[in-house]
């Protein structure tokens, strides 16, 4: 009995856990143009990787690299809205947490265009 209600207990969790990424991926996809530009960019991406040849090692890190820069995106738009959400006043930290959240995107965005050099010139 106690493994069933742990089992449950879980699912519930889980399924919670779903729900609510879901509303946040819905909320981000309808409010922030910047992450439709991203889902453009990764279904070309995951296009080409599709087409062109390549191995199964280099198809994964191309298609993972593009959902972590999803993955970024989506935490740079939280950082912004709580920041807003504190104070819509100008700050010196504010703008620089901001900053930092969209230098993130960045980094990661640039992580999957050397992945892609790589494995195109490698």
């Amino acid at each position: 009995m106690a493994l069933r209600n742990t089992i449950h207990r879980e699912w519930t969790r889980f399924k919670w856990r779903c729900i609510w990424s879901w509303r946040g991926w819905l909320d981000c996809w309808h409010n922030e143009k910047s992450i439709m530009q991203w889902v453009v960019a990764n279904v070309i991406s995951a296009g080409l990787a599709m087409v062109i040849d390549l191995t199964g090692g280099e198809r994964a890190l191309i298609l993972a690299l593009g959902i972590l820069v999803l993955a970024a995106e989506l935490m740079n738009t939280a950082v912004e809205r709580t920041v807003d959400y504190i104070s819509t006043a100008e700050h010196d930290l504010a703008r620089r947490a901001k900053d930092l959240a969209s230098a993130t995107v960045a980094v990661t965005a640039i992580a999957a265009g050397v992945a892609w050099v790589a494995v195109l010139v490698g």
